[in-house]
């Protein structure tokens, strides 16, 4: 029950209980009144009757002494008594309006006939003696008629007095208990009116109201303090309090939602600020090999319940390998077909959830209840590669982390993307289209970054020229002749090995510096990339091209020969190669062709 229902119970039932009090009172006060005006009117009859008889003897004794002794002060008392009749009359009048019963008014008409009666012959006594009549007079106040009328109206005025008095009595032991009785009734109600304030008091105030209130502000405070732990009220009350308890509920529900939500908002902030480290990251890199470890430090630390695979796309655009992987993933190998993923054919992201809910990717192990996750790496309209997550059996960390792995995605598609074309650009600004070797600019800056070393070591510099080349693309034309140039510089690459760089000098020239080669090893090495060429068989579009020969001059920078004039000294031995019937290696320490190899 509500507190406000029971406090207007209680407050009716207080209201009534002390109006009800308050009557019981008021009619115990006037029985108590009715008491004493009973009393009164018992005291009155009483005197009244008093004075009935007491002017009966005044009368009496006063008539037969004035007859006895003729004395005149006996006449005047007797007259005197007379006037007492008025009181009489009065008293009787007052006995009249105090309303008695029939019986009482029947004897009290009775003390008034017996008192007239006694009036009567003592009045004619006193007259007779008056008249002279002596003897008479004394007679009629001795006589048996005046003894019986005098005791008639003492015993009717006895009568009347012994009846008024039980009535009276009736009326006051009446009076005396009604009044007794509603005070009873008055006190009792006014001991039932506090025993309900102090039960309201206690049970409502304190209990119901004080107690739980006592109680809720402790929790409020702990609320206010964001202690969300704090056990509330679970009495199951439908009132105010109940009504307040529920209010409280929802605020610490509230603020629960507003804690996990904040949580959540934290988690999504500080996930967003390690993919904005590694957007970061990714940008820094200069060369498309520093993405892997990056993606894979940041995919192990975004997504620690997922493993997972870098993919990126092979040469000939056909295989995706792994570059690197974070976690131990089990469902995908190292290397799979473009083909086999689902979402390199459908150019989105593809679920290969543990239901079968959709098609699972054919690079993934068959029977496995695990999920994952195949977002390709997509940019200006060209797929570099794929990132690739797989969760455990039963977890659902796959479709939390999906909205971020595809925004990751395509940071890291945009940033594959950029180096490759980096790559390309650096390619064609270091490498000849034609031949795939380093350019003219490259060799410049070797040569100048190996003029400021101070290493002692020795370096020997090739340059190559194709014999009448001229004249070959002359006779078989331009496209045979890019082909020639091509099959050149692959026969220079493969015989200069790691120890040689191999560079396009202009035109059919080439040029190759040999790192640590004395002056002896670059001839032997110069001798062997002559031979190569001259014995290699050249057939373009299964036309054969003839025997193609090259000149050679080698410079080196042992015993102390100056590095910067290396490039004049070995251009210098081309031109005596060149002018000494080609087809011959020539140094620029000899002044003289090499034997040409058999």
């Amino acid at each position: 029950m509500r507190i406000s229902t029971i406090t207007n119970w209680a407050y009716a039932l207080t209201v009534g209980l002390t109006l009800l009090s308050g009557g019981s009172f008021i009619i115990a006060t006037h029985y108590a009144d009715r008491e004493r005006e009973a009393l009164d009117s018992a005291w009155r009859i009483d005197e009244s009757a008093e004075v009935l008889a007491r002017a009966a003897e005044l009368t009496t004794e006063d008539a037969r002494l004035f007859v006895f002794t003729g004395e005149q002060r006996y006449l005047d008392a007797f007259r005197a008594a007379l006037t007492e009749e008025r009181k009489r009359e009065n008293a009787v009048r007052l006995l009249r309006e105090l309303g008695l019963p029939e019986e009482e008014m029947a004897a009290l008409r009775t003390v008034e006939a017996n008192a007239e009666i006694l009036d009567a012959i003592e009045e004619m006594a006193v007259s007779d003696f008056t008249n002279g009549a002596v003897d008479q007079a004394k007679a009629a106040l001795f006589s048996a008629e005046h003894e019986e009328a005098q005791f008639n109206l003492l015993s009717s005025v006895r009568q009347l007095v012994d009846l008024v008095a039980t009535l009276t009595r009736g009326q006051v032991e009446q009076a005396s208990a009604q009044a007794a009785l509603w005070g009873t009734i008055a006190k009792s109600m006014l001991a039932l009116t506090a025993l309900v304030f102090l039960c309201v008091l206690y049970f409502v105030l304190t209990r119901r109201v004080a107690r739980p209130l006592l109680q809720m502000s402790n929790v409020v405070q702990r609320l206010a303090r964001q202690d969300y732990d704090v056990q509330l009220l679970s009495d199951g009350r439908r009132d105010e309090i109940g009504d307040l308890n529920e209010a409280i509920q929802v605020f610490r529900d509230n603020g629960l939602e507003r804690e996990r939500l904040d949580a959540e908002r934290r988690k999504d902030q500080q996930t967003k600020d390690q993919i904005l480290q590694l957007m970061h990251r990714l940008q820094a890199c200069r060369q498309e090999g520093e993405l892997a470890p990056v993606v894979a430090l940041f995919a192990s630390q975004l997504f620690p319940d997922l493993s997972g695979h870098l993919y990126v796309m092979n040469a000939g655009r056909t295989a995706l390998i792994s570059k690197s992987r974070w976690g131990t993933p089990t469902l995908s190998g190292e290397e799979f077909t473009a083909l086999e993923c689902w979402g390199i054919r459908r150019g989105r992201a593809h679920l290969s959830d543990g239901a079968n809910n959709d098609v699972r990717c054919l690079h993934l192990a068959e029977r496995v209840a695990s999920s994952a996750l195949c977002v390709p790496l997509s940019a200006r309209g060209d797929t570099v590669g794929a990132l690739y997550f797989e969760e455990v059996e039963g977890s659902s960390a796959l479709s939390k982390a999906r909205t971020y792995v595809e925004l990751i995605a395509e940071n890291l598609a945009l940033a594959i993307a950029n180096l490759q074309l980096r790559d390309r650009l650096a390619n064609l600004a270091v490498k000849d289209p034609l031949t795939g070797l380093l350019n003219r600019r490259s060799l410049d800056e070797n040569l100048a970054d190996l003029i400021q070393e101070n290493k002692d070591v020795p370096t020997s510099l090739m340059m190559i020229d194709i014999d009448h080349f001229k004249r070959f693309n002359d006779q078989f034309g331009h496209d045979a002749g890019d082909f020639v140039m091509g099959q050149v510089a692959a026969i220079i690459t493969n015989v200069a090995g790691q120890g040689g760089v191999a560079h396009r000098y202009g035109g059919e020239e080439f040029a190759v510096i040999l790192r640590e080669h004395d002056g002896t090893a670059a001839l032997q090495k110069a001798e062997a990339v002559r031979h190569a060429i001259e014995t290699a068989p050249i057939d373009y579009q299964g036309q054969p091209l003839g025997t193609l020969t090259v000149s050679i001059g080698v410079a080196t920078t042992e015993d102390n020969r100056p590095k910067a004039t290396l490039m004049q000294r070995a251009d210098a031995a081309l031109l005596r190669a060149k002018s000494g019937g080609r087809n011959v290696v020539v140094s620029d320490w000899s002044g003289r062709a090499n034997r040409r190899l058999a």
